[in-house]
């Protein structure tokens, strides 16, 4: 995958301006940011890189007397969890009852359910806001038998965890080969690889799909969220469960009235600091 970095520059530079620039900056698609000594530096797909968004962004920036001016590079294609890889994770408890760990770092009690995930240049270990607020989701829905679809799967922790829990079959997919490939690996060393297909590309690929989920996961950034609800929508079954994540919680109403349109009704929203996850159901 592709990357431009993103280098701000903030006057005058406080912590408050680059709070507020990363979150605009992130509905313009960035990923992730670093503070730098003035302003900020970002990462963007390139293929989701619209130059006139974010200069939208700018213009319209809240802080009266802040100046902010920015220059494009291509990232250097690299290995992005180089250090993850290197020095794993320590577990991660979700609602006392889901335990997520590497295979360096064991967890020192018996939880009722494990996810042990190897992450290969896929992003999604568990230690985000977003992916650990859809796991506790799922810890209170009833998945038994369910057909899962895991837009954007990451490393698969998302699909892997509901059929832990009871769900008959996941369907994952993401832009990214090395995420596909990842999501095969982790399925196969949690022993739910005949039940988990991961495929690679986008939302493009459910318009090929005649099947019908009980469940759709998507841990997405808000921008891609409203352009492919519409595709997570045709693929579910009458009263099926979307469950949304990857945008801040300021978001949500946009994200809800987008989901009314679309015969989705709001049933649930968590928040873990600025982060946000939604609960939607499609009405018969």
């Amino acid at each position: 995958m592709k990357y431009y970095e993103l280098f701000f520059t903030i006057a005058p530079c406080t912590q408050d301006a680059r709070d507020v620039l990363s979150a605009l900056a992130g509905e313009a698609g960035c990923e992730t940011f670093e503070d730098t000594e003035t302003g900020l530096k970002a990462y963007v797909q390139q293929s989701l890189f619209d130059r006139d968004a974010m200069d939208c962004v700018l213009e319209a920036f809240p802080f009266e007397g802040v100046s902010i001016t920015y220059t494009v590079e291509e990232a250097e294609d690299r290995d992005w969890n180089e250090q993850w890889e290197q020095e794993g994770f320590e577990p991660i408890i979700v609602a006392n009852r889901l335990v997520i760990h590497d295979g360096r770092h064991l967890p020192s009690a018996t939880y009722p359910i494990a996810i042990e995930i190897d992450a290969h240049l896929a992003f999604g270990t568990g230690t985000h806001e977003t992916t650990r607020m859809i796991c506790a989701t799922l810890l209170d829905m009833h998945l038994q038998g369910a057909d899962v679809l895991d837009c954007g799967c990451g490393t698969g922790i998302l699909g892997i965890c509901a059929l832990k829990l009871g769900a008959r079959h996941c369907v994952g997919y993401d832009i990214d080969e090395w995420s596909a490939d990842n999501t095969r690996h982790n399925a196969v060393i949690n022993h739910v690889d005949q039940q988990m297909d991961a495929l690679c590309g986008d939302a493009t690929l459910l318009d090929g799909i005649s099947q019908r989920f009980q469940v759709v996961m998507a841990n997405i950034n808000r921008n891609i969220l409203l352009n492919d609800m519409e595709r997570f929508r045709s693929v579910m079954a009458d009263g099926a469960t979307l469950i949304l994540s990857g945008f801040y919680e300021n978001d949500c109403a946009l994200l809800i009235g987008k989901a009314q349109t679309l015969g989705l009704s709001h049933c649930q929203t968590r928040v873990d600091g600025d982060w946000a996850c939604m609960v939607l159901r499609a009405t018969t």
